[in-house]
Order: C-alpha cells, then structure tokens, then sequence
C-alpha cells in the first residue's frame, strides 16, 4: 500500500502546486497572469459581472483548494474547490469548442476535474495531513453538494458565451 499512498502524495502535491499557481496568477498576476484587473475584464467578456469578483472568486477557490489538495488537509473540500472551477470551465468556455484542448475544447479542465474527484473518493493517503490531525469530512456529500452548487451558479451566471468570445488562455 506504501507505493499507492506514494503515488497520490506525487499526484496530490504535483496538482495542487499547479491549482496554486494558477489561482495565484488570477489573483496577483504571479508566474504570467494577468491578476484581478485583467483576469476580471476577460471574466466580464465572458458575461461574468462584476468580473473582478469571479476573478477574485475562482483564484481563491483554485488556491485554496490547490493548497488542501497538495497538503492532503480538508481533501474533500479542496477537491470541492477545485471541481466547482473545472465545470464552471467546462461549461462557460470550453463546451462549445468539444473536447480536444487543441481546439480550445475541455479535455485539460476535464482532466483537472477527474483528478480532484478521484483523490477525493480516494482519499489523501498516508502521507497527508488529514490522517495525522484525524479530520475525516464525508466525501461523497461534500462532492456532490459542491458539484450541485457549481452547476447551480454556472446555471445563474448565464448562458454560454459564443467560442469566438473567449479567449482560452485565461480559462481554467
């Protein structure tokens, strides 16, 4: 079992370092984003207002959960994080486009959304801080409220903008 929980710390910390990354370029501009000011104004293209709260949004939700999943700390909940920005991804940008990333499509957020989810069910392993401080949040409510509640806001912030509208880069 040593070689399993070895390979979800690689997967865990490898995903979550990215997920941090990622969120930390939305919010501070950090490894080549754009930061609050152009992550919102692509987010309000995408007729997400005001687009510097779903900017401020969804890089808080992809660092915390980025960071929860690296750590193995509240794993449900930071698959959760990382889920519900995947299928607002999935579904407000890249469905139009199928799914091959090559044309913009939804395989890369896909993937992401498959790897949280999967952990999640898995669990963090043994090389984790969940197991050594005994938190255990329920898994399968947490994801499938979270993911509910994704679709629910995806559902409210509006109808999918036209691919020829987004500009993929600054996607999931």
């Amino acid at each position: 079992m040593m070689l399993a929980d070895l390979g979800l710390l690689i997967i865990r910390v490898v995903v979550g370092a990215l997920f941090i990354g990622h969120g930390l370029q939305k919010l501070a501009g950090w490894f080549g984003g754009h930061g609050l000011p152009g992550t919102g104004q692509w987010m309000a293209s995408l007729g997400l207002r005001p687009g510097r709260a779903w900017a401020a949004l969804a890089g808080t939700l992809e660092t915390l959960g980025g960071l929860c999943l690296g750590l193995g700390l509240l794993s449900p909940l930071g698959a959760l994080f990382i889920s519900g920005v995947m299928v607002m991804a999935i579904v407000r940008i890249h469905w139009p486009r199928g799914i091959w990333v090559t044309n913009g499509g939804y395989e890369y957020p896909l993937m992401n959304l498959t790897v949280a989810v999967a952990v999640a069910l898995i669990g963090p392993g043994r090389y984790a801080l969940d197991p050594y401080l005994g938190v255990a949040l329920p898994v399968v409510p947490v994801q499938a409220v979270g993911l509910l509640l994704a679709l629910a806001v995806t559902t409210l912030a509006g109808r999918a903008v036209p691919a020829e509208r987004a500009e993929v880069r600054h996607a999931a």
